[in-house]
């Protein structure tokens, strides 16, 4: 798949060939999906808690005679039926953890970048740099390059003037290809693309790539 690759100014400067193992291969959804649950899932911290009866520091005097009061004969109020006791069955702290097969994981990522590509959703750019940090330069170059719409930079390297740049900004975001994920990939509009994080790329999740 061939593209245009621009300048920070917006021009079109030459033409770039994605690579078809990458950016053209037959999109699976579910493996797509399956990714994505699996790194929110991951993400979660899962320390929820509520106190069962055991927990409540409460009297542990019998809260009323046992007979003659009309009510039913209860010794606890602790119990989750009385307000200001414990919670039957509530949430205990847990891993929500996910695994999944680095090659899926990898196949999924292809996966994702082929069905931006196939949408022109990816901006391949010559260089990703401003002079110093500043969020008026920075976004100027993204008004160029995409317009209003949101963005995610990606980054061969550090580039502090570009990331420190970017931070500000509500509808874009820096990341370096190393952290390449899915949720990032399909939560913006476009997809920035340097050609230095091109050969990135094609570096970790080409043909050649070790699985």
């Amino acid at each position: 798949m061939e593209v245009p690759v621009k300048n920070t100014a917006g021009q079109e400067v030459g033409k770039v060939e994605l690579p078809k193992d990458i950016f053209e291969i037959e999109v699976n959804v579910g493996l797509m999906h399956q990714a994505y649950v699996r790194q929110m899932a991951n993400a979660r911290q899962g320390t929820h808690k509520t106190k069962t009866r055991s927990e409540i520091n409460r009297t542990k005097a019998k809260w009323y005679r046992q007979k003659g009061t009309g009510r039913a004969r209860h010794g606890s109020r602790n119990a989750p039926i009385f307000v200001g006791g414990g919670v039957a069955h509530g949430p205990q702290p847990r891993s929500y953890r996910k695994d999944m097969p680095k090659k899926m994981r990898r196949k999924a990522l292809r996966c994702a970048l082929s069905a931006l590509a196939a949408d022109d959703q990816i901006v391949v750019v010559d260089t990703m740099s401003v002079d110093e940090p500043k969020t008026k330069a920075i976004r100027q170059v993204l008004n160029n390059l995409v317009g209003d719409a949101s963005a995610l930079v990606l980054l061969a390297d550090s580039n502090p003037n570009v990331e420190l740049s970017t931070r500000n900004l509500e509808n874009a975001m820096t990341l370096r290809v190393t952290y390449l994920n899915i949720r990032d990939l399909l939560s913006h509009d476009k997809i920035i693309l340097p050609l230095d994080a091109l050969e990135t790329i094609n570096i970790w999740l080409g043909t050649g790539a070790s699985e």
